[in-house]
């Protein structure tokens, strides 16, 4: 996996994102997390999971493991049982941010 040079990184907890981060994040991965984990060596050499989210102006690696992945989408109401995010919620987030040039929905 190629991480951009020209962007900021920024590595971080997921509860620790701004909400408006973790909704750009739920709409751009509508079925969860899990199967998009990466995993990268850390400054002192020790390998971190995380899912990878670009925007315009920066790279972000958040910090999970898959069980964390799993968690943070059965506790979250945004997704359905089955782990989707329900279409309420993706046509709420569309509305929100589809003008804005950082979210890329890839579904």
């Amino acid at each position: 996996m190629t991480i951009p040079n020209n962007k900021p990184k920024i590595v971080k907890d997921y509860d620790k994102l701004t909400e408006t981060v973790q909704e750009q994040i739920k709409l751009h991965y509508l079925r969860g997390f899990q199967q998009n984990l990466i995993t990268f060596k850390n400054a002192q050499g020790k390998f971190i999971s995380a899912l990878p989210f670009e925007t315009d102006d920066h790279y972000y690696l958040v910090r999970m493991t898959k069980v964390e992945a799993e968690e943070i989408i059965e506790e979250d109401s945004d997704y359905n049982k089955d782990g989707i995010l329900k279409v309420d919620v993706k046509m709420e987030y569309v509305e929100k941010y589809i003008d804005n040039d950082e979210v890329d929905i890839d579904e």
